[in-house]
């Protein structure tokens, strides 16, 4: 029986009643027993002690019953409570350090925007973008890959594994208590970064291959080389954007639930986070304002997700 729902109280209260309705039957009964003896009628003296006597104990026994469940069920709330106010605690301490290790992480980013951003904000060529990242040809496409390989080395994509929230959540009472469109968006998030990394890995080695051991600058000069290492280059703008993009909306969300405290577990949904955008600009400047005003520490959450300016925007 669900004793939060108040199905308990009823049948607490129920037993109470009836009880007591006993009690007070067994006292009429005993009225009646007074006259009995005063009229001496050993019979039906007899008989009404006998009913008295049933209808008193009944009714003992299902206020006992009744005031046994309530300890009963009052001790287990409060385990629950105690429970629940740990966990939340736990829940609310590994969501900060989630944050704080994260934030790092998601600062590297900022090696991705330089080269995705040029000329404007990076949109994915099938959604129509044609900023300089994505037209650069000859020269400046072995310029752009020189750019992307000193990246390679400098941002070690395994890193991003550290955005794992329901790793904290999928263990705890707030799996259950999450609203269900918000638990989706960071399992998904987290699904599309794992994706995202997996696929840069093996796009830099693409690219590679696509160079074939000589310099960039001989390479994008052979006509077939060139179209090979453009297609490596796009596909690598493609996943690179795809990560910045859900790991600054997953830390950005992560910071706004911490800055609601221990009541993160009631929110909705907030549009300004959650909404899928057509450009990584498109989305900061969405979720700018709610984020700026979400504090976590020291500072906002729009902070942690060092996102600045668009070079040539």
């Amino acid at each position: 029986m669900d004793f939060g729902t108040g199905h308990g109280y009823l049948l607490i209260g129920g037993l109470i009643l009836v009880g007591a309705g006993l009690l007070i039957l067994s006292l009429i009964v005993n009225l009646r027993v007074a006259h009995s003896v005063r009229d001496d009628v050993r019979h039906r003296e007899k008989l009404l002690e006998y009913y008295r006597n049933i209808f008193s104990q009944l009714g003992v026994i299902l206020i006992g019953i009744g005031v046994s469940l309530f300890i009963f069920f009052f001790q287990q709330n409060y385990q629950d409570q105690r429970r629940r106010e740990t966990e939340l605690q736990q829940v609310m301490a590994k969501l900060a350090a989630r944050i704080a290790r994260g934030a790092p992480v998601v600062g590297s980013l900022g090696e991705f925007d330089e080269f995705l951003d040029q000329g404007g904000p990076y949109v994915s060529p099938v959604l129509g973008g044609a900023n300089a990242a994505v037209s650069a040809q000859g020269t400046e496409l072995g310029k752009q890959v020189g750019e992307i390989l000193l990246v390679e080395r400098d941002v070690d994509v395994r890193d991003f594994d550290l955005l794992n929230l329901s790793r904290d959540f999928e263990s705890s009472f707030v799996v259950n208590e999450l609203d269900p469109t918000l638990w989706f968006n960071i399992v998904r998030d987290e699904s599309e970064i794992k994706y995202a990394t997996t696929q840069l890995a093996l796009d830099y080695k693409d690219l590679q291959d696509a160079i074939g051991g000589e310099s960039i600058e001989v390479a994008v000069a052979n006509s077939e080389k060139e179209r090979r290492i453009k297609h490596e280059v796009l596909d690598i703008f493609y996943d690179a954007d795809l990560l910045r993009q859900r790991s600054r909306r997953f830390l950005g969300r992560a910071c706004w639930l911490f800055s609601k405290g221990k009541s993160f577990v009631t929110l909705r949904p907030a549009d300004e986070i959650e909404a899928d955008t057509k450009s990584h600009q498109e989305w900061i400047e969405r979720s700018k304002p709610l984020l700026t005003q979400s504090k976590s520490g020291s500072g906002d959450c729009f902070t942690l997700l060092q996102y600045g300016p668009v070079p040539g925007g």
